[in-house]
């Protein structure tokens, strides 16, 4: 199995670590930190020195109330940064949901499109750029579909209701077909179940335990655990974690998805994810 992109084909034999780039002043966990293109550029760089394979770069945080940035804020923080990074020899992912900055990020050397709307948002002022037709009038390009109750701004104020795998299931498929219809090419697409975007805590461990009911989409899968509210929990005695304690937990996430069949896992904390894998790697070759 492999997942073709603009540049590049990833081959899914072992499982591949996604190295998160926020390019904005107020992600939940690492905001400002990687807002300056210098900052965000040497942050690329270490990713790749800590064994990341891609990097997905976000210029909007959408955190649980995280508010829209207009379009040409989020095209300014993006592109100087995903240009520099185009450059760096792996595949290039860009985290966002609006057309008008997906058709910019592929023009500017994207490889990888990943939508946390899978694709369904449309921007009002501008009703002629649609995701789906952006994505399947390009020749090559990736896309990772993912699925979200709501919106960022109200998902956790009402989350999912019922059997949260079957939705998710249900909804990652329907996706996927909309897609196909348009003649993109089954490689191209990858699926995210959407850890933490309008589920409550356990219905995200429920995607973790019935992990394997995605898998027969037949479809690679992407998991993002890193850093998640659902593992806030995990301190001794049930003490809250801040995001930045939250690695141990992280990584256990991240090898379970793995374990699971997860195909890459979307990570903060890339050396301590690929350390645990190679441990993971030895233990199954034996």
């Amino acid at each position: 199995m492999y997942w073709q992109t603009s540049r590049l084909q990833i081959h899914l034999d072992q499982p591949q670590v996604m190295g998160i780039v926020n390019v904005t002043p107020d992600s939940f966990s690492d905001g400002g930190q990687h807002a300056a293109t210098s900052a965000a550029l040497a942050h690329c760089e270490q990713l790749l020195r800590d064994g990341a394979q891609i990097l997905d770069l976000g210029a909007e945080s959408t955190r649980p109330g995280a508010q829209p940035v207009p379009v040409e804020q989020e095209l300014a923080r993006l592109l100087p940064v995903l240009r520099a990074a185009a450059t760096l020899g792996v595949p290039i992912s860009v985290d966002t949901y609006k057309p008008q900055v997906m058709q910019a990020a592929l023009d500017a050397g994207a490889d990888i499109i990943n939508d946390i709307w899978a694709l369904r948002w449309t921007d009002p002022a501008a009703p002629q750029y649609r995701g789906p037709d952006i994505v399947a009038s390009h020749p090559a390009c990736g896309v990772c579909l993912m699925h979200m109750h709501r919106e960022p701004l109200t998902m956790q104020t009402a989350p999912m209701q019922g059997d949260v795998v079957q939705q998710v299931l249900l909804f990652l498929q329907h996706s996927a077909q909309v897609l196909s219809a348009l003649g993109v090419e089954k490689a191209r697409i990858t699926l995210d179940p959407g850890v933490g975007f309008g589920k409550t805590v356990e219905q995200n461990f429920a995607l973790l335990a019935r992990q394997s009911e995605l898998l027969a989409l037949d479809y690679p899968l992407l998991v993002g655990w890193s850093r998640k509210s659902s593992l806030a929990q995990m301190g001794a005695g049930g003490g809250a974690l801040a995001p930045q304690e939250r690695l141990v937990p992280s990584v256990a996430a991240a090898l379970l998805a793995v374990e699971r069949g997860a195909h890459i896992v979307r990570v903060h904390d890339v050396a301590q994810t690929v350390q645990a894998l190679k441990v993971w790697r030895a233990a199954s070759a034996g």
